[in-house]
Formats: structure tokens, sequence, C-alpha cells
């Protein structure tokens, strides 16, 4: 007797308009209406970016946690982290208490944001037992080197005077001596996971505050000006602890919160698709699985460098099973996906339709492009 197919949905989020649980079940759902006695697998994934937390949290049937912070304008907030199926393992992202998408344009200012609210979510995690942290750099408003996030779990950071520094990037040019003998004890015997696709240094042309500062606001003069700040806090950090964070790559990710936890929490770099590909389990269900499906809101030539498809396909590939990518938008490049084992790639747009509309029946549109894609290989087993 023939056995059933047998499908993994391993897809990202479509971004404003499906999470990645939901971009799941909406395939699964059209790849059952074309094979009803079809075997499935539903595997959330993320990339290390906005969204991680929850595909880990759903992928592992782990939960949603929430507590006060602050936002990057140290304004009271309520935020969310994650603590996985296994109890031990936190997951918190930047974006979540530190990112752009918490303020306005006209508030976006890196002199003065901070990082201070992520501190409070690795606190929580602490607070919940956690012994390994995932940190999921990415989307952040902030150019302070994660002095915020610091300050948060217990370091001081001190002019001339011996006063705290105030928030932002630029104060740390102002920075003359770092005490670390209040920095929370509980993370000497935590695992610290930072979940990074870039590898920018901290400083220089391609360091935090020239290439990611001016989409947080900053002018020419104020890249200079937190350039600067940066090189002066990674000296008295060497000077101090002995630790270079300048050259580190991935130091200059979120703003350079990358370097901190590098230099004062002494994380491991990951990139982001790979901390998750491993905590879902992703190697295991391609090996059953004989066809994988995959996707997200976009995908592009771009999507070979870090993205969740590229890196659910690398992983397919790597057991010989094909893997069928559907996508929101289907832009400019995407033969070049076919060299890291996408083998076919599938829009959802119906056809005319307005921004608004296609975010609306996301959830339909992926459904009936799974449903047809499926019906496709059927007829190869014929």
């Amino acid at each position: 007797m023939t056995r059933n197919t047998r499908y993994v949905c391993a897809p990202d989020s479509f971004k404003e308009s499906l999470t990645a649980s939901e971009a799941a079940q909406a395939m699964a759902a059209g790849i059952r209406k074309a094979d009803p006695d079809a075997e499935i697998r539903l595997l959330p994934m993320a990339d290390g970016g906005e969204g991680t937390t929850r595909a880990l949290v759903d992928a592992t049937g782990g939960s949603m946690r929430t507590t006060a912070a602050h936002d990057p304008l140290g304004r009271g907030i309520t935020a969310e982290y994650g603590l996985l199926g296994d109890g031990a393992t936190a997951v918190v992202e930047v974006a979540a208490a530190s990112g752009l998408a918490l303020l306005a344009p006209s508030e976006r200012n890196p002199l003065i944001t901070s990082s201070y609210g992520t501190g409070e979510l690795i606190r929580a995690a602490l607070d919940d037992g956690a012994t390994k942290i995932i940190v999921g750099l990415g989307g952040s408003a902030t150019n302070d080197a994660g002095a915020g996030m610091l300050q948060a779990l217990g370091v001081r950071l001190l002019n001339d005077e011996g006063r705290e520094l105030p928030a932002g990037g630029a104060a740390l040019a102002r920075l003359a001596d770092i005490d670390i003998s209040g920095l929370d004890a509980r993370l000497h015997d935590v695992e610290v996971i930072a979940a990074c696709d870039v590898t920018n240094p901290l400083v220089g042309p391609q360091g935090a505050s020239a290439v990611f500062g001016p989409q947080k606001g900053a002018t020419a003069d104020d890249v200079a000006l937190l350039d600067r700040a940066l090189a002066h806090f990674a000296g008295v950090v060497e000077r101090r602890l002995s630790v270079d964070v300048v050259d580190v790559p991935g130091a200059g990710a979120a703003g350079g919160i990358g370097a901190a936890l590098k230099g004062f929490l002494d994380a491991g770099f990951r990139h982001g698709v790979d901390v998750v590909i491993e905590t879902v389990g992703l190697p295991d269900a391609v090996r059953w699985a004989d066809v994988v499906f995959t996707g997200e809101g976009a995908i592009d030539a771009q999507t070979r460098y870090g993205k969740t498809p590229a890196g659910v396909a690398e992983t397919a590939k790597r057991y010989g099973k094909p893997v069928v990518a559907i996508a929101g938008h289907v832009g400019e490049g995407i033969d070049e996906l076919h060299a890291v084992g996408i083998d076919a790639i599938f829009g959802i747009a119906p056809g005319a339709a307005t921004l608004q509309d296609l975010l609306e029946d996301a959830s339909a549109n992926v459904e009936r492009t799974a449903e047809q894609v499926t019906r496709l290989l059927m007829l190869g087993g014929e």
C-alpha cells in the first residue's frame, strides 16, 4: 500500500498580513483541498528579525510573556518576549521594546533613544528562570551600543564626575568609567545567543552609525557624532574590561547592541535563520517530508542572503527534498534562488488588486496558491 504524501509547511510571516503560524495554516488548508489524505507538519519560521519570538514559541509549544518596560524614549509600555516549550530558553526581540516601529517618524532620534527596554526584557526572562536567552537583533530605533540595555541589567556607565550617563548614543562621548559590579549575577550562568544576520563592525564606514543611523533619523552630522561616541565607548570598554568590541562581526547590529552582548554577556553570534532551524527541528521534519513548502511576504534576489526561504531550502536540499516557495510579492532576480535550492516560486496575487485588498485576502490567497501548486505536483504522480 502506498503511503500518503508528506508535506512540511515552513514559511516566515507575510509581514503586515499573516504571522508565520497563520501562513503555515493557510498553506496546509490549501494542500488538504487538493490532497485530502496528505500528512502535514507545520513549522512556522523566522530569520531572527521581528516575528522570531512568535515563530519559536508556536513551534515549540511555548508561551508568550508580557512585562512592563520602556520604549526607546523612556515611555512606559507593555512588551512581549517568549519562553519556549523547554521552559529554559527565552527569546527576546530588540524590536519589542527598543524598536523603530514604536516611534512616530518625527520621534526618531538616535542621539537620545535608548535600548533600556531590551535589558528589561532580558531581566524578565531571568526572572522566569531562563538559562538560555536568544536575542533577535533587528528593527531597533537605537544607536547607543546597547548602553541602555546594560544599564537595565545593572551596569553603571559614568562620566568624569562619577555620575550615570543619560540615555542615548550621543551621551557615550562623555563616558569615563564603567562599573560592572552590579551586573545581574544570574547572567554568569546563562548562555546568550545573538541572532544576527549582519556582519557590520561597531564603527567606521560600515559601522552601526553610518549604515543604520540614517534610517533611525540621524543626519550626516549626527552620524559623525554617533560614530565618534561609539568609538569612545569601545575604547573605554577595552581599557576597563580588556575586550575588543569594535571589530567583532555583528557588533554594529541593532545600533551596536551586538557589541554590548559580546563584550559584557559573552554572547555567541549566529545567523538568525540557523537558530530558528535548529530550535524548531527543521532537519528532522524535512527528512520525514516528501515536499517542503516555504515562503514570506516578498521574495527576490536578496532572499538568498539569510532569509527564511533560503535557509529552509538549503536544509531541504541536504536531504534531496523539493522546495516550493509562495510569496506575497515576487521581485526581480528570483532565478538566482534556484541555486540555493528553491525549485519553484509562486506569487499569491490573483490579479490586479490594491495593496489593501491583498493584505486583507492574504490567507485566502496563500491557501488558493498552495492548493493549485499541490494539484500540479499530484499530476506528476498520476
